[in-house]
């Protein structure tokens, strides 16, 4: 009896056709994109030889989320979000075809790279407020942060799939004679096709768009959003929270494959399974938030937990033991999923509807711009030091914040 209770709790947002729809779309969609961010940058560090390269691709496939996602979210306030998602899958198919073909006709470059980088960052700076604001409108509020956490272990299941597929990928075109370039332009084309599922599920959600009854110009709707956020104390204090975070702690997955290459001294397969191990344990992470749903003090819980992924993150960049690299990227994995599910539920819940495409686009420029950000300046420095310092710098820097917010608060501790 306990046990049907725990499950149907976990699994509260799944008794919603349109969830469930959209979850396995966007499972089937992020299973395709982590086969290619596996490949794309196994592709980059054999190319360059550079860690700053692997930090300026992530960069530059984030930089348009902060050049643009404002104007998304007072897009998905004002348009059909689901319209808006729809164009977002195309132009990312497009992108993820065209690299297929460049390295299958061994064309590619690290130019091409970049810049195919850069243009499916705008296609996901319009399309994820979208996405974000869409959740809500598909599960009722009390359902909201299972929703949330359900959502985040759709992506953190592709995180352990994708990898496994892209290792698999390669080992079964080796044994079919493929070579090394056509099976790597496998694994982009994988992804191409990844979208055709969205997109069919995107066409079958039964949501219907009510356009607002009044709409003042672009510009007006921007300042109002970034308004309302700087009087929400608790709002703008859990957006730092976000930033800091993702600065900080995100260049662990960046750095995964110097850590495989040169730590280690292995190959593909090893990065893949590095990559795996993380995932698994954002699955974890996921599952328990999907668990707890709704629960008291998830601020303070919020930052306890990542307190303790600073540790994990210091842990790992010591590490000189592949199985206790693996744990500690299961536990770093967990963390950062407690983190993200909680301060993402917690801005949803506090954001009303009219507002929500607006703060949520504010928030993603601050969670997501801050991995491109933290990429590029953990890449620039590992330069001059190397990877698994510049990790220990970064998981003090973490600890460090979360005991700011402890002390200081700013509203986080009592919600």
């Amino acid at each position: 009896m306990f046990g049907s209770k725990a499950l149907h709790r976990t699994l509260a947002a799944f008794t919603y056709r349109d969830f469930r729809v959209q979850w396995f779309g966007a499972c089937t969609s992020s299973v395709g994109t982590w086969v290619q961010i596996t490949a794309q940058n196994w592709m980059v560090l054999s190319l360059t030889g550079s860690p700053f390269f692997l930090g300026l691709d992530s960069f530059l496939q984030q930089l348009p989320i902060m050049l643009f996602t404002l104007v998304g979210g007072v897009l998905a306030d004002r348009r059909d979000r689901r319209r808006t998602l729809l164009s977002s899958q195309y132009l990312q198919m497009a992108t993820a075809a065209t690299m297929a073909l460049l390295v299958y006709f061994n064309a590619i470059t690290i130019t091409y790279i970049l810049l195919l980088s850069f243009v499916t960052g705008v296609a996901q700076a319009f399309g994820g407020p979208a996405y974000q604001t869409l959740v809500p409108s598909l599960v009722d509020k009390k359902d909201l942060p299972n929703a949330v956490a359900l959502n985040s272990i759709q992506f953190n299941v592709a995180r352990v799939i994708g990898p496994l597929l892209f290792a698999t990928t390669l080992s079964a075109a080796s044994i079919w004679g493929f070579a090394d370039q056509q099976s790597m332009a496998l694994c982009f084309a994988l992804n191409a096709v990844s979208f055709l599922v969205v997109i069919y599920t995107l066409l079958s959600l039964r949501v219907k768009f009510i356009p607002p009854t009044q709409q003042k110009s672009m510009r007006v709707e921007l300042a109002g959003g970034i308004q309302y956020v700087r009087e929400q104390r608790v709002l703008m204090a859990l957006i730092v929270l976000a930033a800091t975070t993702t600065f900080l702690g995100f260049a662990v997955l960046t750095f995964l494959p110097v850590f495989a290459k040169d730590v280690f001294q292995e190959g593909a397969n090893t990065y893949s399974h590095l990559l795996a191990f993380s995932g698994a344990g954002s699955v974890v992470g996921a599952l328990i938030v999907a668990w707890m749903g709704k629960f008291k003090r998830m601020g303070l819980t919020s930052l306890i937990v990542q307190a303790i992924y600073g540790l994990f993150i210091i842990g790992f960049a010591m590490s000189r033991t592949l199985w206790l690299s693996d744990l500690l990227l299961f536990l770093t994995g967990a963390a950062l999923m407690v983190v993200f599910s909680t301060v993402t539920s917690l801005v949803q819940l506090i954001a009303p509807n009219e507002m929500r495409g607006r703060v949520m686009s504010i928030y993603m420029l601050a969670f997501r711009g801050g991995m491109p950000l933290g990429s590029l300046a953990s890449g620039w420095a590992a330069t001059y030091i190397s990877a698994p310092a510049v990790l220990q710098i970064n998981g003090v820097l973490l600890v460090a914040v979360a005991i700011y917010f402890l002390v200081r608060s700013h509203g986080i501790r009592e919600i």
